[in-house]
């Protein structure tokens, strides 16, 4: 991939043979920022899971303390009274049979980030997988975008609820926030998120789980951290 200049120069100053703490890497994604609007904050984790078995998945949710910088867009599906609940949360997109056969055509696919429903529409949209499911956004139960109180959770995703899942070469990527935020809220955001993934430890999982830890932002180089530090994160910030 071509890198543009101003992505080079930000490279030199990124130290590859160094496993930055938590805190150094925020302060470094965000000085090494290459674009002019308020670039995302993305962490990408390498964990020692075998993906391909279904009890080494790690899938989950977390909220995170300060959001993501971003308010999502959430589009559900649901019918009477909770239609009319996931409306009043704020919810962008609402319908049922009608919207699901828009988007098992392939429509609307750009203006939404996240899917809720409702368990009685879940045969319904069952056969949306295709469509929704290698870009992340199919309902499950397990991470709380299948439910009965829909308001509940597109409060929640508006609030900065994330969701996470190892694809299958075992990595695991989510958002910590904008480069606009403050090197505490970024450190806060991802120890609550890596919180979430430690505890999420597959119990058939062996040797290190956490391999490689990455911080970069929006056309940002990467910046290497240290996986073995899960705790304390911010001393560093408190002198």
């Amino acid at each position: 991939m071509k890198r543009s200049k101003a992505h080079k120069n930000a490279s030199t100053q990124v130290d590859r043979d160094k496993l930055y703490t938590p805190a150094e890497a925020a302060k470094l994604a965000k000085a090494t920022s290459t674009t002019k609007f308020d670039a995302t904050v993305e962490v990408a984790l390498r964990l020692g899971v075998d993906p391909r078995k279904a009890d080494q998945i790690v899938r989950g949710t977390v909220n995170l303390p300060h959001g993501t910088g971003k308010t999502a867009r959430v589009l559900v599906f649901a019918t009477g009274g909770r239609a009319e609940a996931a409306r009043e949360a704020g919810a962008d997109i609402i319908g049922a049979d009608e919207l699901i056969d828009d988007i098992a055509k392939g429509n609307r696919l750009n203006e939404f980030d996240a899917v809720v429903a409702t368990p009685d529409l879940m045969g319904k949209v069952g056969r949306l997988g295709r469509v929704l499911g290698p870009r992340g956004l199919m309902p499950n139960p397990k991470t709380g975008t299948v439910t009965p109180d829909v308001a509940k959770a597109v409060t929640e995703i508006k609030g900065g609820k994330i969701e996470f899942r190892t694809d299958r070469q075992a990595n695991l990527h989510f958002i910590i926030g904008k480069t606009s935020f403050g090197e505490r809220q970024l450190i806060e955001n991802y120890a609550a998120a890596l919180d979430e993934v430690l505890r999420l430890k597959p119990s058939a999982a062996k040797g290190r789980y956490v391999k490689k830890v990455t911080f970069s932002t929006t056309m940002g180089p990467g910046v290497p951290v240290d996986p073995n530090v899960t705790r304390a994160m911010t001393a560093e910030l408190d002198g």
